[in-house]
């Protein structure tokens, strides 16, 4: 998943980002409402962790508007403020969840990855998808029920075609799940090699090209 930490203490933040990172997730941090706003107008993140007391505009602020202009990505409040009518007033206002401090990694995770599915409409903790099974909880991928052992950047791009397996996903769409900014450029042909990589690891029909426009996951059953 490609996620948004906004949250103003630095460690607390870097603890998050680094945890999640160590996860196999793609992460931004930033620690107000404002650099937030900018970097969502330009990825396209899976889910948001907002903290509420934030400088420049308390994260209620930015939660309410986000929401008035459309933004329907799953998003999570994590704060210490833990007041019932607090809860109350930031789930009504748009949260999709309400966490208070502290929590585990490994909790936040199990939160964001229940979010995510459910934004895709996946009931089952497992996805299967034909012959393809893939389970995000413990990034165990089988193939014909055999387990197929794959690179972080593989199971972000499997599980990114898996979470929208009715469309057709660009390039710029795909490489922006892949990589955050916290890292270097990635190399010109990196999408493309992650996608040879799936399929001979898989199956040669697990992505499909639709030339022009990008890749979608494949149809799941095995090349003849």
């Amino acid at each position: 998943m490609r996620l948004l930490i906004i949250e103003d203490d630095d460690l607390l933040g870097d603890a998050l980002a680094t945890g999640l990172r160590q996860l196999g997730h793609a992460v931004d941090w930033f620690g107000d409402g404002a650099k937030a706003d900018a970097a969502l107008a330009g990825a396209a993140f899976d889910a948001v962790v907002l903290d509420l007391g934030l400088p420049r505009g308390d994260g209620m602020m930015w939660l309410r508007r986000w929401r008035k202009n459309g933004l329907k990505m799953p998003l999570l409040i994590l704060t210490a403020r833990d007041g019932i009518e607090q809860r109350i007033d930031g789930l009504d206002a748009g949260a999709d969840d309400y966490l208070v401090k502290p929590i585990t990694i490994d909790e936040l995770a199990a939160r964001l990855r229940a979010l995510v599915r459910r934004t895709a409409g996946q009931a089952q903790a497992s996805w299967q998808h034909g012959k393809l099974e893939y389970d995000p909880a413990t990034k165990v991928v089988r193939w014909k029920g055999v387990q197929v052992e794959l690179t972080g950047r593989e199971l972000t791009l499997l599980e990114a075609l898996l979470s929208q397996s009715q469309r057709v996903l660009s390039r710029a769409h795909l490489l922006e799940k892949l990589y955050d900014w916290s890292g270097a450029e990635p190399e010109s042909n990196a999408l493309e090699v992650h996608i040879h990589h799936l399929r001979r690891k898989i199956d040669p029909n697990i992505v499909r090209t639709v030339r022009g426009v990008g890749y979608a996951i494949g149809s799941g059953e095995a090349a003849s």
